[in-house]
């Protein structure tokens, strides 16, 4: 679709743009400032609406986190029916976005709503970088190592607690880690001035590793026994418990991937797995991973070296 539009005239100051499918976009100001611009919403994945608009901020805010940015301004996107869900709820929706912007330093600015059978919610939010530090998808290169800094399966899990079939226990160690923030993540890869990053959402693992590898022109090996998974996700997948975004992730990816005939279906099935306010995939040296990972775990106790950048070779993604 995007390939249709009249190509835009050059402008310097577009750091990043959207034809590499990042994150978000950046705009350089001045030599030592840069905006960071980004805007995601989506429908409710839980059944606590205050927990709902929790998890909406900090996936919107996850990406200019994942660009090594810092958040400052929100404009909240609401999607609401006038008839038949009472507004108690959209109240306790925007009062969970606007704690975790609070948490954040993000000021919130205003926002648009619209009448929608269809309750959905989020943000548009802009950040702030040093135009010489942008973390972005093309800045991966052979020899370095890939990081991913949350465990999976919050698709699956998702979709379990929409079906009544996920146990409170598995639902709560899923909206943990999607309410851990992306903070702590963007201030090491400042500090370890990392160049090679994004954030694991709707397009999963290997659809977000994909368009890493793409846009660097590399390949990336993933070892699946060193991915990070969620307690209950491969049980729900086992199960059949899937999102219809697996497939269209699957079809994303198409043949640009090789996939080792040990993994089995259900690992399978979470590495395409949709993701909410997943975490960052990072590509940092190889000499200086164990440092970074050992950072990370600070705040990330599941952090974990999942994988490595080689030349490109005859495929995208190789996953063992």
């Amino acid at each position: 679709m995007l390939s249709g539009l009249p190509k835009q005239p050059y402008d310097p100051n577009v750091i990043v743009g959207f034809d590499l499918a990042d994150d978000a976009g950046v705009y350089r100001l001045r030599d030592d400032l840069a905006i960071v611009q980004t805007l995601d919403f989506f429908t409710p994945i839980v059944d606590d609406p205050f927990d709902y608009g929790r998890i909406s901020a900090l996936n919107s805010i996850n990406d200019v986190w994942a660009m090594a940015g810092t958040p400052i301004t929100a404009l909240a996107i609401t999607c609401f029916p006038k008839k038949g869900v009472d507004f108690s709820i959209l109240a306790e929706i925007m009062r969970g976005g606007l704690h975790v912007l609070t948490q954040n330093n993000v000021a919130l600015l205003g926002g648009h709503s619209v009448d929608n059978e269809q309750i959905m919610f989020g943000y548009s939010v802009t950040g702030v970088i040093d135009p010489n530090k942008v973390a972005t998808n093309a800045g991966a290169r052979p020899g370095d190592v890939i990081i991913l800094t949350k465990p999976i399966g919050t698709g699956v899990i998702s979709t379990g607690i929409k079906f009544a079939k996920t146990s409170p226990e598995v639902a709560a160690s899923s909206v943990e880690i999607m309410l851990t923030p992306g903070k702590s993540a963007a201030e090491a890869m400042r500090e370890f001035d990392v160049k090679g990053a994004t954030d694991v959402t709707g397009f999963a693992l290997l659809g977000h590793a994909w368009e890493v590898a793409r846009a660097s022109k590399i390949t990336i090996e993933i070892d699946s026994s060193r991915v990070p998974v969620l307690p209950g996700a491969l049980e729900l997948a086992s199960a059949g418990v899937l999102t219809s975004g697996e497939k269209t992730n699957r079809e994303y990816v198409g043949e640009d991937i090789e996939i080792a005939g040990q993994v089995s279906k259900e690992m399978r099935s979470l590495l395409f797995d949709p993701q909410t306010a997943g975490g960052l995939l990072i590509s940092i040296a190889a000499e200086r991973a164990d440092v970074l990972l050992a950072r990370l775990r600070e705040n990330y106790s599941r952090a974990e070296i999942i994988g490595s950048v080689v030349k490109r070779g005859a495929r995208s993604i190789v996953v063992t």
